[in-house]
């Protein structure tokens, strides 16, 4: 198109996404670092432990449920002290327990992680100083019923807020942090000697395939909202994650009767749930900073319902 002689640019220019002063859209998550990755940590790691000493126990493998409880009992009281620590206050966790809402994952988390710590120190206890051994083992089996939703209730509690990159990853997130559990309380197991490897082994792999499905199908089906996964240094956390996984399967799978290899392979289990958790806050505390992840998304979904 012309005018006067001389050709306009009929071409619109990107639009720049900013917001007033400069500031995020979105307010960032103030919660600290790095109590609430560990927390997060902890806690799915301290679930699948207790889970796995109840089949250990109903598989006749005491050793291996002995050192399932002690792990969850270490680890729910761990995440306890980084929530309370990130709080700033212990009575401010002791108010979440004031009321239980079911429709809050704040609350229902809240009723999750105060039993499933009471029962699984109180299991842990019993076994170690020999009294009640009948009520630990029932307060061993309430954790054991716990523990799934213990590795798995902080995802939702994540995919409930309105960062992009955790709330669009809703239905991938509690696959991703139920795997990673599997695999960080298998590698907790594998690090104990002189108890029986194989069934952590295999818990091992069963929660290593799940966390890099699942990541995987974060990055692909999010699109946009996906990039922060595979970008900068929650990038570069989950693939150092996916890297230890990998390793610690493969250590699993050549070395089941080493316990060297079984200690490396949990190692490496345990530090790739470590990566898994900070990288997947640190991509949400990035696509909360952004404004391109809350408009772009917002405005796709407009205009598909028009």
């Amino acid at each position: 198109m012309t005018r006067g002689g001389r050709r306009e640019d009929t071409v619109v220019p990107e639009a720049e996404f900013r917001s007033y002063y400069g500031r995020p859209i979105l307010k960032r998550p103030t919660w600290k670092v790095p109590d609430v990755p560990g927390y997060l940590f902890l806690g799915g790691t301290a679930g699948a432990s207790a889970t796995m000493a109840v089949f250990a126990d109903l598989t006749r493998r005491p050793e291996l449920a002995g050192a399932g409880r002690r792990v969850a009992a270490v680890g729910a009281l761990a995440s306890v002290a980084a929530l309370i620590h990130d709080l700033g206050r212990p009575e401010r966790f002791l108010n979440m327990l004031r009321v239980f809402k079911p429709t809050s994952p704040l609350s229902v988390g809240s009723w999750i992680i105060g039993p499933f710590s009471a029962l699984a120190t109180a299991s842990a206890a019993a076994e170690l100083t020999g009294t009640f051994p009948r009520l630990g083992r029932l307060a061993g089996i309430g954790s054991g019923v716990l523990g799934p939703a213990m590795c798995t209730y902080t995802a939702v509690l994540l995919a409930d807020t309105a960062v992009p990159a955790w709330h669009e990853a809703y239905p991938e997130l509690p696959l991703v942090f139920g795997g990673s559990a599997l695999a960080s309380g298998a590698g907790a197991a594998l690090c104990v000697p002189g108890v029986d490897h194989r069934p952590p082994s295999r818990m091992g792999l069963l929660g290593a395939g799940m966390e890099i499905a699942a990541l995987r199908r974060v990055e692909q089906r999010l699109g946009l909202a996906g990039e922060p996964y595979a970008a900068g240094r929650p990038g570069r956390l989950l693939k150092l994650s996916r890297a230890l996984t990998v390793a610690g399967t493969g250590l699993t799978l050549l070395g089941r009767r080493s316990p060297v290899a079984s200690a490396l392979a949990g190692t490496a289990y345990l530090a790739a749930g470590l990566c898994t958790r900070f990288g997947v806050f640190e991509a949400g505390i990035a696509s909360a900073q952004d404004p391109k992840y809350v408009v772009v998304p917002q405005r796709r979904r407009g205009a598909a319902r028009s």
